[in-house]
């Protein structure tokens, strides 16, 4: 089921066009799932911004697409990102530490403003569509800790989005995986079909899942726990 309070602060819409976020990751998988149950046309966008699994993760793009006979996407590079730095997951020079070896609030896998980035260009692109919904599968509560996955994020996001578009233009953050456990997003993604074995979510590798990092750990505990056997 939907869970996400951002939702609960606009009136309901169905919208007839969905700016769809697609890492290549499960919960992004998922989230598109909700989109299609709920109607409308998906334009789906996959940013590459210099991570190590950046052609892997591409390839489960188009992959999840495909299973959904998604036609309109977008891929776009935001490699500056990786020129920044201050990640491991764009620094060569850092390594990707295994789960719960830093014992940091914040990982050094997070990627500094990722998501303000990718949201910003959704919101562009959403705006010349007339899209009404942006869709992000991001999670909160069975994180690594990221600041830019908190709902009080998104929310500022959606106000920042009525400022800087168009009078007419009314955007909506969809979240709906926000609040989900990783066994919760697992067995959503069982009941409604969803292609989770083309997804993946591997930091290091992307030719065979390293097993130790935060998000091959927060997956495995997530098919664990859902009782379903991960063919990814």
């Amino acid at each position: 089921m939907i869970d996400s309070t951002i939702d609960q602060h606009l009136p309901t819409l169905r919208p007839s066009m969905n700016v769809v976020l697609l890492s290549g990751g499960m919960d992004s998988c998922v989230t598109l799932a909700y989109a299609v149950a709920e109607g409308g046309e998906i334009a789906a966008l996959h940013v590459n911004y210099g991570q190590r699994t950046q052609e892997r993760e591409l390839r489960a793009f188009n992959d999840i697409c495909d299973v959904y006979n998604v036609q309109r996407r977008l891929v776009v590079d935001i490699s500056h990102l990786a020129a920044i730095g201050g990640s491991s997951l764009t620094d060569p020079a850092m390594p990707v530490s295994d789960y719960g070896a830093e014992g940091a609030v914040i990982p050094s896998s997070y990627v500094p403003f990722r998501n303000a980035n990718i949201l910003a260009i959704a919101v562009s692109w959403a705006e010349v569509l007339g899209a009404n919904s942006i869709w992000i599968g991001a999670v909160e509560e069975d994180s690594s800790g990221y600041p830019d996955c908190r709902e009080s994020f998104f929310r500022a996001f959606e106000a920042m989005i009525d400022e800087g578009t168009r009078p007419e233009t009314k955007i909506r953050i969809r979240t709906p995986v926000l609040h989900s456990s990783k066994a919760d997003i697992v067995r959503e993604g069982q009941r409604m079909g969803a292609p989770l074995h083309l997804t993946w979510s591997c930091y290091r590798n992307s030719d065979v899942p390293c097993g130790t990092c935060d998000s091959c750990v927060l997956r495995a505990r997530g098919f664990e726990q859902a009782g379903v056997e991960d063919a990814g």
